[in-house]
């Protein structure tokens, strides 16, 4: 009997044992290959523009294919909420960071903490300015904003400019009005345009493009020959004023994104062209990248951007001007627009 009770005890233990080993409910998901998986932390600025939205498809996406976690944060266009929501990312122990930036002033403090907890950040789209970022990733913001110029002369190389601006506190913005400047100045200088209003738009938002462009037009009755919008929304607000005076098909207009409703406009003839950016294709080398970092390999960035405190890395991914021309071939045959939408 005792023999049979020592042994009874022992296969006890065995099994408590096991439990301690297998049962202690770990909440970190292992991968088919039994290693815990990578949990990826994302900030966007908002998703009141498509494109963010997305971006947030795009990265879901890839994070399936990739076998990664992901713990996605929205900051509704608040910098001070964007940094809270970081904190609660760095907090719940993620592996890497994919900043995208709505306040790239701010922050730098978002990246300070980061390194703080040892966690490398991937700025996204938008540069996160005066602090050490790991890596950038981006389209070259320069050359989109001279091919917006450059068309732009193509259609109207003389008269009255209209030149919109997106948020000044995204580099982005910065950057694709100095691309234009770099085009216009020329014109400007010779005499052949004037830029009679050079206005930036607070949060890219649509209703602030759609006031500045109502008070160019009444400043100008309605003299305008061309207008640079930064993005699709700028560009959809400004048709709008455009239309309300009967200009809309009449004034040539820029946009960037390739949003469908843009992408409607262009074949509708009133928006001209969209700078078409890949996010497709930059939220994967994004995710790929972050991937690597969290590894400790080198995500073999070829470029650098200065943000002022450092010549962050940087991965660039190239954009392309789309008109009614190529719209089918560089959106719907690649898949990014569906014509369903477009029908819609």
């Amino acid at each position: 009997m005792k023999n049979a009770t020592k042994f009874f005890a022992l296969i006890l233990t065995i099994i408590m044992m096991t439990g301690l080993f297998t049962g202690c409910g770990s909440t970190t998901e292992t991968s088919k290959t039994g290693e815990n998986k990578i949990l990826v932390g994302i900030s966007l600025p908002t998703q009141r523009e498509e494109r963010w939205v997305l971006d947030k498809e795009n990265f879901e996406k890839v994070a399936e294919e990739l076998d990664v976690e992901l713990a996605i944060q929205i900051a509704d266009n608040d910098a001070a909420k964007q940094q809270s929501q970081c904190e609660n990312l760095i907090a719940q122990g993620i592996d890497v960071l994919i900043l995208a930036p709505h306040d790239g002033t701010a922050a730098a403090n978002i990246v300070t903490m980061a390194h703080d907890a040892g966690i490398k950040v991937v700025s996204y789209d938008r540069l996160v300015m005066n602090a050490d970022v790991d890596l950038y990733l981006t389209f070259d913001s320069l050359i989109v904003g001279e091919m917006q110029a450059e068309w732009l002369l193509s259609q109207a190389p003389k008269g009255n400019i209209v030149l919109l601006a997106g948020d000044p506190g995204d580099s982005c913005a910065v950057l694709y009005r100095q691309g234009a400047i770099n085009v216009l100045q020329p014109k400007v200088d010779s005499g052949d345009i004037t830029i009679v209003l050079d206005q930036e738009c607070k949060d890219w938002q649509p209703v602030e493009a759609l006031k500045h462009m109502e008070n160019a037009l009444t400043v100008n009755n309605n003299n305008i020959q061309g207008v640079l919008a930064p993005n699709d929304g700028t560009a959809g607000a400004a048709i709008q004023a455009l239309a309300a005076q009967g200009l809309d098909g009449k004034v040539p207009v820029t946009g960037q994104d390739a949003e469908v409703d843009a992408v409607k406009r262009i074949i509708e003839g009133t928006q001209g062209i969209t700078v078409f950016n890949d996010i497709r294709t930059l939220g994967r080398e994004a995710m790929i990248s972050a991937i690597k970092l969290a590894k400790g390999e080198n995500p073999e960035a070829k470029k650098v951007n200065n943000n002022g405190k450092y010549d962050v890395p940087s991965i660039e991914v190239s954009p392309v001007v789309v008109d009614i021309n190529n719209y089918k071939e560089q959106l719907i045959d690649s898949g990014f627009i569906s014509e369903d939408k477009l029908n819609k």
